[in-house]
């Protein structure tokens, strides 16, 4: 099975919501993190254009217009269809001259896979920090792993400030189809819709449903059959081998070892985990090697954070737009609904609304 586009896991890092820029100081960091934060958000809103401008701009590529087009007419069956935000986020353009828009930071303990958390006025508890700078971030990840942190960098390609700037479709985000442009802008206007401070699952999980529905949607209106994103594949399944590979290093960490033994044990899961995969990939994949360069690098448990993040709660959101009939104004009502909840009690409805599913 191929895709057009990079690989299925620029979506586990593309749509994490970083800290929003110079209106956030305060909380839990240096002037200088947040001065490079307001920076670099300067920078982006600088560079915005209106899509129209940039479309109708005869020194722009035949590429770049068709492909502007068609995020808008997505962008508009958004909000008269999916009844998501009508604002002029990804009605702007801008061009960023860079492969990423920020680099996301995540750490945990050696022996641990609890996330170092950052905490922001507005975004919440978060479970990485993000810089508008490659070396800035791997700076900051070069002193946690002097501090004996285990540390991941990845890049991401586009986020959402929430509404509270008109966030542009970028340059970083071309690289793809037009169906996943479509399908992020989904996601993104997702997040403005609805967002609960410090429970990224539910946040990722909830934007994750809307992008899917959305796009089985978007593709029915043009007259389309299922795309393959939204077939089981590959990606279910290599993300189950490191879901699995997680609760067993969970298993070890809490478990009666020594330190020196459960480092042991670490490395030895870390090479399951690889086995794992080669099996798969030769035996099931017919040798398809699309992850390799993620498997084979250096592995920590910061690595394995942000997987689960985006689909733990699918089914109870799927549970629940089928229990409002489709209606996207209500399914939205239940959620905001869901988000008053105390924490374990959200916890248990959405449980159980898994299982209904």
């Amino acid at each position: 099975m191929k895709r057009s586009g990079p690989g299925p896991l620029d979506r586990v890092f593309s749509a994490l919501v970083p800290v929003l820029g110079a209106f956030l100081l305060g909380g839990c960091s240096t002037l200088g993190y947040y001065g490079q934060l307001a920076e670099g958000q300067w920078q982006l809103l600088h560079a915005r254009q209106p899509v129209q401008q940039v479309i109708d701009d005869p020194a722009s590529s035949a590429q770049l217009r068709a492909r502007l087009q068609h995020a808008e007419q997505a962008r508009v069956f958004a909000s008269e269809h999916l009844k998501l935000p009508d604002n002029r986020s990804y009605r702007v353009y801008a061009d960023l001259g860079r492969p990423y828009v920020v680099w996301n930071v995540f750490a945990t303990p050696e022996l641990s896979l609890q996330p170092v958390t950052h905490c922001f006025p507005v975004a919440g508890c978060v479970a990485y920090r993000g810089y508008y700078q490659k070396g800035a971030a791997r700076g900051a990840a070069a002193l946690m792993r002097e501090d004996g942190m285990d540390v991941y960098v990845g890049g991401v390609e586009a986020y959402s400030t929430l509404g509270w700037f008109d966030d542009p479709i970028l340059s970083t985000m071309l690289g793809w189809g037009d169906e996943r442009l479509a399908t992020l802008i989904f996601h993104e206007l997702a997040h403005q819709r609805f967002y609960l401070q410090d429970d990224t699952a539910f946040n990722e999980s909830f934007a994750t449903f809307v992008e899917q529905e959305g796009t089985r949607q978007w593709r029915a209106a043009r007259g389309l059959a299922a795309s393959e994103s939204q077939l089981p594949g590959q990606q279910d399944q290599f993300i189950g081998l490191v879901l699995a590979s997680r609760d067993r290093l969970q298993a070890i960490y809490s478990g009666p070892l020594d330190d020196a033994h459960k480092r042991a044990a670490k490395r030895a899961e870390f090479e399951r985990l690889r086995r794992e995969y080669r099996q798969v990939r030769d035996e099931q994949w017919a040798g398809d090697k699309r992850y390799d360069a993620w498997m084979y690098g250096p592995m920590s448990n910061a690595k394995l954070l942000p997987f689960g993040l985006y689909d733990q709660w699918v089914p109870a959101f799927a549970a629940l737009f089928g229990e409002v009939g489709g209606d996207w104004a209500r399914f939205y009502q239940r959620v905001e609904a869901l988000g008053r909840l105390p924490a374990e009690e959200r916890k248990a409805a959405l449980m159980r609304l898994v299982g209904r599913q």
